[in-house]
């Protein structure tokens, strides 16, 4: 076509291998090495770069059109603003595009400035999730460069250096830094989010990478949230007098943290209360009551994962982000594997047996559903009635 050029090169990932992708530089200036993922959701991708188990990750989103509905405030997932991100790149199909819609407060580019996240767009992204799924998810530096100057033999010995993530405990990058409570509910039409007025019962939640929505979850079934952090011990835990113990998300191998995690998760669930756990949280019990866990060659990342509940013969769409899993064939006979993935039959969920403790690897705060999972809080709730007494709410 008369008068069309090519792009010029402002951006590149080098994978570990050599490979090299050039494209065009948008977001933070600059490079980061980490894993490559691929993200299928289709929305949510500014709540998928807030989101704290990303840490250490590169995510290349399938989804061609990615930032069309800008940013804003109320859409953030992470609760350490300090930490501000821990998601080091996005790799996109298309150019980002004005936004067009009504929540929009910020260009998508301009925001992931703000957070320092380093973006790359106009490489093929189909032939790039390809790659993972054959070879698995690849280490890599992602740079920004305005003037294009790459040093891509230095790029590349400095992603073929990364140890990569099996092994890395990165919660302490995440966490918490001292405790404070929750109380915010969930997102109502019209309204925005609310505030518990009368709480009825107190959740300590470790803080391992935890996201707003599940803590509005919970307070929107009446309880009032104590967040700690990811080193907070078992007896500092319990000195709040808690009703209910919630193990929460977060990245990184889960062998690493439960160097430190696992003595007080297995402490705790001694103690009878009702426990909870979600995604690293859900790993972390299966370490506390000797399962493994295992790296996966490509990971689950996305909003569109089948999962069946074994215990109502349900299945439900949920939202997922991990790349390691509970081996569902290490499970010891005091646990029973509750939910498993339609898409490869890893384990989903554990519960105990006599015992008020259970988890799911995926995100039922994340509404891909919409409310598909909803029901696990109020199951976590309903423990939490039953050992005080109260008769059970309808799960929904």
């Amino acid at each position: 076509m008369d008068g069309w050029s090519e792009p010029a090169t402002t951006a590149v990932v080098v994978l570990a291998d050599g490979t090299v992708l050039r494209g065009q530089g948008l977001g933070a200036v600059g490079k980061a090495v980490g894993e490559v993922c691929f993200n299928t959701a289709m929305t949510g991708y500014q709540e998928i770069l807030t989101d704290p188990s990303y840490a250490g990750q590169i995510i290349t989103f399938t989804f061609p059109h990615i930032g069309n509905v800008g940013t804003n405030d109320e859409d953030i997932e992470t609760t350490n603003l300090a930490a501000a991100s821990g998601v080091l790149g996005c790799i996109v199909r298309t150019p980002i595009t004005e936004p067009s819609n009504w929540r929009s407060a910020r260009h998508f580019d301009a925001w992931l400035r703000a957070r320092g996240i380093i973006g790359l767009a106009g490489i093929d992204t189909r032939a790039l999730t390809t790659l993972i799924r054959e070879k698995g998810m690849p280490n890599a530096v992602i740079a920004h460069d305005p003037d294009g100057n790459f040093d891509l033999d230095a790029l590349k010995a400095e992603a073929g250096a990364w140890p990569g993530l099996v092994g890395m405990d990165l919660v302490p990058a995440v966490t918490a830094a001292q405790s404070y409570d929750w109380d915010e509910t969930p997102w109502e039409w019209g309204e925005g989010y609310g505030r518990l007025e009368d709480p009825k019962y107190h959740v300590v939640a470790i803080d391992y990478g935890i996201k707003r929505n599940i803590l509005r979850q919970l307070a929107g079934l009446g309880c009032r949230v104590t967040v700690v952090s990811a080193t907070t011990d078992a007896e500092r835990i319990l000195s709040m007098n808690p009703d209910g113990i919630f193990l929460s998300n977060g990245p990184g191998d889960p062998e690493a943290t439960g160097e430190y995690a696992v003595p007080v998760i297995s402490k705790l669930i001694e103690t009878g209360l009702p426990v909870f756990g979600i995604c690293l949280g859900h790993q972390m019990l299966g370490l506390s009551i000797g399962a493994r866990t295992e790296k996966m060659h490509q990971g689950h990342h996305g909003a569109n994962h089948p999962v069946k509940d074994h215990t109502t013969g349900k299945v439900e769409i949920t939202s997922m982000n991990h790349g390691f899993a509970v081996a569902g064939d290490s499970l010891p006979d005091s646990a029973e594997e509750t939910h498993l993935s339609l898409f490869d039959n890893s384990n989903c969920g554990i519960r105990l047996k006599g015992k008020p403790v259970f988890s799911v690897q995926y995100h039922p705060e994340a509404s891909p559903g919409p409310m598909d999972s909803h029901y696990l809080f109020t199951r976590f709730v309903n423990l939490i009635r039953e050992k005080k007494g109260e008769p059970a709410l309808g799960e929904r």
